[in-house]
């Protein structure tokens, strides 16, 4: 583990002794309102937001121990991970105003969304079609987003849309600021393993004016890449904590739970997947402070492997280890009353979101040539 200064152990101590008296066992839903509003006077969401916006400005790695931190505590605040992943856009790209009104709103408890994924367009993201024509000096919004992470409770969605080129080009791709309430855009919950997390978004002849653009014209294929470090990073550090979550959870049950006259723990098939799951987690969490300790040196430099690496590895591991611990757990494994089905649902669905794995490996194996 990387040395952390005594102010980022303070930190992380805090969190999770509010996550402890806060959460209890486990929430059933994914964001809390009243909750997240407590967090936000704590000063907590502000945490790699700059200091001359009003943040903290603590750089990747504090927001990476926060993340691990909450999820571990399982503290219901997922609004948090899409409104920071926004924050790093209007950081680097955001006018004034923008930076002025959507971070200190982020730092205060505003959730943000971001829209980019279409029915055609996943993996692939220059498969864009989602249009916005110029018009009246502004934007004309037609067509529809998918899986958009929290944006039932966002203030404002940040849409990817394509004002010139055809579906297939990288090039002519906008990032436009659009209010969840605003005429035009109606939001539709997706049923999932996990609850209502995710959302369809129609846009149906919504205008927006030229202000509401975040950077300049068609290139939001550049600023997307340009947030990659971010969001990969925030996903792995959320992987992180729900698997030593998961782990904590399984090697209490094994100490306590007796079988044949003795705890299960004691044979040797569970101390030694124990002892893998342990080894892994923790070549995971240096991966992830590594990564994060890169950004912060140069948070202009994107790092395709390396991200790319810390996603993959903090995702699969995270599977890996609450799907092993529900089978060391037997039937309670399965039971809600335990809360591991809960930790197996939200990694099994980390290996897709943000990027599958398949297409982590494929960026991987691009950056050596191949």
């Amino acid at each position: 583990m990387l040395d952390l200064t005594d102010e980022q152990r303070a930190f992380v101590s805090a969190v999770a002794d509010f996550c402890r008296r806060e959460a209890g066992t486990g929430p059933r839903e994914t964001h809390d309102p009243e909750l997240y509003r407590k967090v936000a006077a704590l000063g907590w969401l502000s945490v790699a937001i700059p200091e001359d916006h009003g943040g903290a400005g603590g750089g990747m790695l504090d927001s990476c121990l926060f993340l691990e931190a909450t999820a571990h505590g399982q503290l219901p605040i997922g609004g948090f991970s899409t409104s920071i992943i926004v924050a790093g856009t209007y950081e680097r790209f955001g006018s004034p105003e923008q930076r002025r009104t959507v971070l200190g709103g982020i730092g205060a408890g505003d959730v943000w969304s971001i829209a980019m994924s279409e029915p055609e367009a996943g993996s692939d993201v220059a498969a864009l079609a989602c249009r916005a024509e110029p018009r009246d000096g502004g934007f004309v919004v037609n067509g529809q987003k998918t899986w958009c992470s929290n944006a039932h409770i966002a203030e404002g969605i940040l849409l990817v849309a394509r004002t010139s080129g055809a579906p297939g080009q990288h090039a002519g791709m906008t990032m436009l600021q659009v209010p969840a309430d605003h005429p035009g855009l109606r939001i539709s919950g997706i049923d999932t393993m996990g609850g209502r997390e995710v959302n369809d978004l129609y846009f149906t002849d919504c205008f927006v004016p030229a202000e509401a653009v975040v950077g300049a014209v068609d290139q939001g294929w550049r600023q997307l890449m340009a947030g990659l470090n971010v969001e990969r990073l925030i996903l792995a550090a959320i992987m992180l904590g729900t698997a030593q979550r998961a782990f904590d959870d399984v090697l209490g049950y094994i100490k306590q739970r007796r079988q044949f006259g003795r705890p299960i723990g004691s044979f040797q098939v569970l101390r030694h997947r124990i002892a893998d799951l342990a080894t892994e987690i923790e070549c995971t969490r240096l991966l992830v402070y590594r990564t994060a300790e890169l950004v912060d040196r140069d948070p202009g430099t994107v790092l395709p492997r390396e991200t790319s690496m810390v996603k993959l590895k903090a995702t699969e591991t995270a599977r890996r280890v609450a799907l092993d611990a529900m089978q060391m757990m037997g039937g309670y494994g399965y039971a809600t009353e335990y809360g591991m089905e809960r930790l197996v649902r939200s990694t099994v669905v980390s290996t897709v979101y943000g990027g599958t794995s398949e297409i982590q490996r494929e960026i991987i194996g691009k950056t050596y040539g191949l």
